[in-house]
């Protein structure tokens, strides 16, 4: 039964079963099930990429209905080597959902992604169609360029000045002109120290401006070392590689491969990292989703309007059963 106050989340819940997957020769994955161990599957797949997955994950699914995964992509959480960046591409990533379905004896799984979380379930979903049950999606991205532009170049600055400059701050003005390359460059320094001054200013710019009320403590926990170390190498890697995909729009034009996919979209109105735009392109390219905009939300999954949406699209697909 869920909870009556707070978010409208279910009352948490501890994993009945956790190990690693061996993926490559390099890689171990962290992964955990919870909830009903016969009941429908589901795959929560965290953002980033690089954020690693965590407890409030698994109360978005009723546990007694669904059989609720979670698990930590290349690199990052509980997965090892920690930040490492070799083999890890968006094609490694859904060859490792993949790999982890296979091990769990899985036919067919929801999929469940906010944020990157949702640009990888889309690249999934159009590599696997046959295996996708359903897809609730949160925080659309769609990894164009303009989208990076937008909150690391020009755009999110106009109304986070004040996190702005916290951002650009270890940047020499010279090289402004191209933060994420600027940003590359320190993140891979061997220098270890270079690198954490990058990591923390990189992953607190996020944890200041991912909810339309501002959190100190999650500004907090995104500048610990270990966190915005692996959270700031990974998504730069990504970004600055276009997140491998084929061109720019890949993930858009994709979508006559999933449009038979019963799928929700849910989006906060002020989202300054994803903007709304990208949820609304998805929407017109795929009339069948259904778009969810919360008006008084931004971009984070604990917002209660967008938990509430959530929840509502996760108890809708119970018929799906």
């Amino acid at each position: 039964m869920r909870e009556a106050s707070g978010l409208g989340l279910f009352p948490a819940i501890e994993p009945y079963r956790s190990g690693h997957l061996q993926v490559s020769t390099r890689h171990l994955i962290y992964f955990e099930e919870c909830g009903n161990p016969a009941g429908v599957p589901v795959l929560l797949v965290h953002g980033g990429p690089g954020g690693g997955s965590n407890p409030t994950m698994r109360r978005f699914h009723d546990p007694g209905f669904y059989r609720i995964i979670l698990f930590d992509q290349r690199g990052c959480g509980r997965s090892t080597p920690n930040a490492e960046l070799h083999e890890n591409t968006t094609w490694h990533l859904v060859a490792d959902m993949e790999k982890l379905r296979a091990h769990l004896g899985i036919a067919r799984w929801q999929l469940f992604g906010g944020s990157w979380g949702s640009t990888l379930s889309l690249a999934y979903a159009q590599t696997h169609p046959a295996v996708v049950q359903a897809m609730v999606l949160r925080g659309i991205f769609l990894l164009r360029r303009s989208e990076l532009a937008w909150f690391y170049q020009a755009g999110a600055d106009q109304v986070f000045p004040d996190a702005w400059d916290a951002f650009v701050a270890p940047i020499p003005r010279d090289e402004r002109h191209d933060m994420i390359g600027a940003y590359h460059r320190r993140l891979m320094s061997p220098v270890r120290s270079v690198q954490l001054e990058a990591a923390r200013a990189w992953s607190r710019w996020e944890g200041r401006t991912i909810s339309l009320l501002d959190d100190p403590a999650r500004v907090d926990r995104f500048g610990m070392d270990a966190y915005a170390l692996a959270f700031a190498r990974i998504e730069c890697h990504y970004f600055i590689n276009g997140g491998f995909l084929a061109r720019d729009g890949a993930l858009l034009e994709g979508v006559g491969l999933i449009r038979h996919i019963p799928t929700t979209l849910v989006h906060g109105r002020y989202d300054m990292c994803t903007p709304l735009k990208n949820a609304w392109d998805l929407a017109k390219a795929w009339p069948e989703a259904k778009l969810r905009i919360v008006p008084d939300a931004g971009h984070a999954m604990t917002e209660p309007g967008i938990a509430h949406e959530l929840v509502a699209a996760t108890e809708a697909y119970k018929d799906l059963a």
